[in-house]
């Protein structure tokens, strides 16, 4: 929980003896027992991995945030005096910035070699909440990563991209490019401002570079501002919209030359990016993981066009930066993978992407049902997992490891209780990860497996804080309101998991125990807090015999 990479660079200092030493007059035998990890790695030498215009009015802010302690450092030591609590500030600020994620065959490693697995989280609004701008909230980002990092969740798949103008329907607001090659600078701050702060606490970013979808922009607005077209055919919610007439439309973004190459500036201008907070070279920053094409792209009719798109671009971004891994961002086959233009192992047998990818949509794709949980859910699970498996197996054959990137689940919608509501359960939803996450967990510690971790869709935070003042449950974002887990177009509050669902993220942090390699240390907590009961749990017992207990399962 809360990991941190370890790595040898230099000997102990007095700086480190002195932790040693102060480290040992805790009273807190649990406590001196994970810190006497930290500090033995430290004593021996080892450094924790440490990974233009604006417009609208001013965001609002929650009331917690005015408290003093919401930019509390991540490294706070429950119980510890002021001098210990220096002392473990002052090691952590010797920390090597030099561990990045590589592949080796179908497993992600550091570059010291060690295993890299995780369970992450998608936190899309990352950069917008880091802004100094509209829609920024500095105080709050810094008690969300807090919270995260806590329950050992480390990896964040988030947007380094949206695209403008500011006046668009269902969109993120503000964009970072609001148009072509000209760029918000408080947006692009607020995205140095939480690389930064992800490094300090040892998290690792996905960047996402562009959309399928209109939410943020996307795929479609290059073919706008390209002059293909005058404008974009939204796709629901807006009246009268088309799934279907968005998606080919979008897909001439794979074959007009205009249009590719406005997106290709783009990610030229993220990739040699310097950050402005830290200083370092995007680069050069191992908060990086990895860089993402685009959200879901799908080729139509052009699936020949995306495979050069994809073969190109991913290309341009090795050439530019060979020290980050680059993948598509694919869901998978989706549920008509002719229809969509997709295929998985091609497209993903690039030599220039490094992993494969896939999401999962039960509700979305009309598997489960919410309001027939009991009825629908046993199907819906055993579809999500043979998606899952035949994907794996499938990673397997092309030899490349693959994230589980997507998956999310309404709250319960079988309690005569708005779903929408962040005090409405959440059992199935908890039942549904815990049914995933354990094959997620059991495949990617299985070396001959090609499965590597997952992103749960999405975090929301504190959000909640905010409900029916300054968002409104199961209503569209608009402008000004605060950011939850849901993008715009969508409902709010559908999939967001906030930092008060204790049971759905005890799901979450146990997994990501799980998978985690097994040589990674534990640094102290930084919260303390009680797991509530959810639907299903076993009284007592290891994860790992929970997942021989559910071996025979469909």
């Amino acid at each position: 929980r809360g990991r941190r990479r370890l790595r040898s660079q230099r000997p102990a200092t007095e700086a480190n003896q002195k932790l040693v030493m102060m480290m040992a007059k805790t009273q807190r035998l649990s406590w001196l027992l994970l810190g006497l990890v930290v500090v033995a790695q430290v004593a021996c030498g080892q450094d924790a991995y440490v990974k233009s215009k604006t417009s609208g009015p001013s965001a609002p802010t929650l009331d917690y945030l005015a408290a003093e302690d919401a930019s509390s450092p991540s490294t706070a030591l429950l119980g510890a005096s002021s001098e210990e609590q220096a002392a473990w500030d002052d090691a952590a600020l010797q920390t090597s910035p030099h561990l990045f994620v590589e592949r080796n065959g179908t497993r992600l490693q550091t570059t010291d070699g060690k295993a890299y697995r995780y369970v992450g989280m998608n936190y899309w609004y990352g950069a917008n909440l880091g802004s100094e701008g509209p829609g920024g909230n500095r105080a709050r980002l810094l008690k969300e990563l807090d919270e995260l990092s806590a329950r050992g969740i480390t990896n964040l798949r988030v947007m380094a991209a949206s695209e403008g103008p500011n006046t668009e329907p269902y969109r993120i607001v503000p964009a970072m490019q609001t148009e072509p090659g000209v760029y918000d600078h408080q947006v692009l701050e607020g995205l140095d401002f939480l690389l930064a702060e992800m490094g300090k606490r040892g998290m690792r970013a996905i960047m996402c570079l562009t959309n399928e979808w209109a939410w943020s922009g996307g795929l479609a607005q290059y073919l706008v501002w390209a002059k293909y077209a005058k404008k974009i055919p939204y796709h629901p919610p807006s009246p009268g919209g088309s799934w279907e007439k968005f998606m080919h439309f979008t897909s001439h973004a794979f074959t007009d030359t205009k249009a590719i190459l406005m997106y290709h500036n783009h990610v030229r201008f993220i990739v040699n990016r310097v950050n402005s907070v830290s200083g370092l070279p995007y680069k050069e920053d191992p908060a990086i993981m990895a860089w993402e094409l685009a959200n879901e792209p799908r080729g139509m009719k052009y699936p020949d066009a995306l495979f050069d798109w994809v073969k190109n671009t991913a290309g341009l971004i090795k050439d530019l930066d060979p020290k980050h891994m680059v993948t598509i961002g694919l869901e998978g086959d989706t549920i008509d993978p002719a229809y969509n233009g997709i295929d998985f192992e091609k497209l993903n047998s690039v030599e220039a992407i490094d992993y494969a990818t896939i999401h999962i949509w039960v509700e979305n794709w009309n598997w489960y049902d919410p309001w027939r949980p009991a009825a629908s859910y046993p199907t819906a699970k055993k579809k999500a997992l043979d998606y899952f498996q035949d994907h794996a197996r499938r990673a397997k054959k092309i030899g490349k490891p693959l994230v589980f990137e997507e998956f999310g689940m309404s709250r319960d919608a079988d309690t005569n209780a708005d779903r929408y509501l962040p005090t409405t359960t959440t059992e199935w939803r908890d039942r549904y990860f815990e049914d995933m996450l354990s094959w997620v967990c059991l495949l990617g510690k299985d070396p001959n497996s090609a499965v590597v971790g997952a992103n749960l869709w999405a975090y929301g935070g504190n959000a909640f804080e905010g409900v029916n003042k300054m968002w409104t449950p199961g209503g569209l974002w608009h402008p000004g309101d605060i950011f939850t887990g849901d993008p715009p177009h969508e409902a709010q509050g559908w999939y967001s998991i906030y930092s008060r669902d204790n049971a759905t993220l005890a799901v979450i942090e146990k997994f990501a125990d799980c998978i985690a390699p097994d040589d990674a240390p534990k640094p102290p907590h930084l919260v303390t807090r009680q797991r509530q009961p959810r639907l299903g749990q076993r009284a007592s017992g290891s994860v790992e015999s929970f997942i021989a207990e559910t071996m025979d399962e469909p």
